[in-house]
Formats: C-alpha cells, structure tokens, sequence
C-alpha cells in the first residue's frame, strides 16, 4: 500500500494524478500546510521541510516530486508511464522530470513574486527562458518528452496549468493550451481534478 501525503490544490496535486495514472491503491494522509506555522511538527519525520508531496511505500520514504514520480513508475511498470532504459525517450524523461523541479517550479515561483531573473548565483535562469524553452519543445512534439504521454507530462502539464489559471503568470500560448487540452482528456486527470476539489472543498478552500 502507498500512503500519500497531501495538501490540495499545492504541489503534490500533480502526484496525485500520478497515482491516478498509475491505477494503484493508496491512501491519502491530508497535511495541513497552510496552518499557522505550516504542517505540524512531527510530519517531519517524513519530509524534514514539512513540505508536500511525499509517499511511504512499503516503509520506504521517498520525497520531492522528481524523486516519486521515478520511484513510482519503477515500481509498476506495467503503467507504461516511464520510458525503459535503453529507450530513446528515457533521457528526455528524465530530464523534464528534474526541470519541473530545479527550474520550472523555481522560475514560476520567483516571477509571481515579480522577479523575472534571480541572477547568475541561482541554479536556474530567466522566466523567459523557460518559457521559451517549453513552447519550442511542445511546438515539436505532443507530449514533454516525446511522441507519448509519461509520467514527466503529470508535472509539467500540471505545472502550466497552475502557472497560468492559477498565478496567471505563465502567457496563454496557444501551444500550451493545445497541449493541456490532449491531457484534460485523459480519465485520469479527470478522476484526480475530481477529487483534488472534493478534498480543497473539505479544507474550506472552495465552495
């Protein structure tokens, strides 16, 4: 079994389409992040920065999105969700996995604070760097890593459609409009959004 800790609507929501993709069971343990002074204290016996998401599988810890997403799709392979080793796609894979960690979550966050480039001392450039970066790669092929939907898809995909329905900083290009639309039908995302709300309208966070 897999525990799931979560916060809606933060994220660990892209996780939790993961899972969905994945058609595994598992538990959500709910964190409250946005308490006074963050999750409580003891979580950080599973991610030392009271930060979401992490999984416990089978008493295995594993933390940060990039880090989840390759143990996941390792672990049940028969999802198809991660391209096999010796696979041309599996670089690629890979390397938009940890972008959507170490540069897109990092550029996204700092421009909605109105910073536009942090400077050469960050391990990760301008805004508009990235964003150029994702509309020349999704210009030349459907999906983020390839000819076919992956794992890597759940967090950059996730990640532009927070970026611009939520902090509406990311531009509305029309290929990354185009390509949330060919993930917004998959039943999965459907199910995930479906119960992402459920679990925000618990918190109180919609109506």
């Amino acid at each position: 079994m897999i525990t799931f800790y979560h916060a809606p609507w933060s994220r660990s929501s892209g996780i939790l389409w993961l899972l969905e993709e994945l058609g595994v069971p598992y538990e959500i343990e709910k964190v409250n992040i946005r308490a006074p002074g963050g999750a409580p204290e003891d979580y950080r016996a599973i991610q030392p920065n009271k930060k979401v998401p992490a999984i416990v599988h089978d008493g295995v810890v594993v933390t940060e999105r990039a880090a989840i997403c390759t143990y996941l799709c390792d672990a049940f392979p028969k999802a198809g969700l991660a391209p096999l080793v010796g696979d041309a796609m599996r670089g690629p894979y890979l390397t938009w996995l940890v972008y959507a960690d170490a540069v897109f979550d990092p550029v996204l966050a700092a421009k909605a604070h109105g910073h536009e480039f942090m400077g050469g001392g960050y391990s990760y450039g301008s805004f508009s760097e990235m964003v150029a970066n994702l509309e020349r790669t999704l210009s030349s092929r459907p999906y983020i890593a390839g000819d076919r939907f992956t794992a890597a898809d759940t967090q950059i995909g996730g990640g532009i459609n927070y970026g611009i329905r939520v902090l509406k900083v990311l531009p509305e290009k029309p290929v990354f409009q185009a390509y949330f639309e060919r993930l917004a039908a998959r039943p999965a995302f459907q199910r995930y959004s479906q119960k992402d709300f459920e679990l925000a309208r618990e918190a109180g966070m919609a109506g």
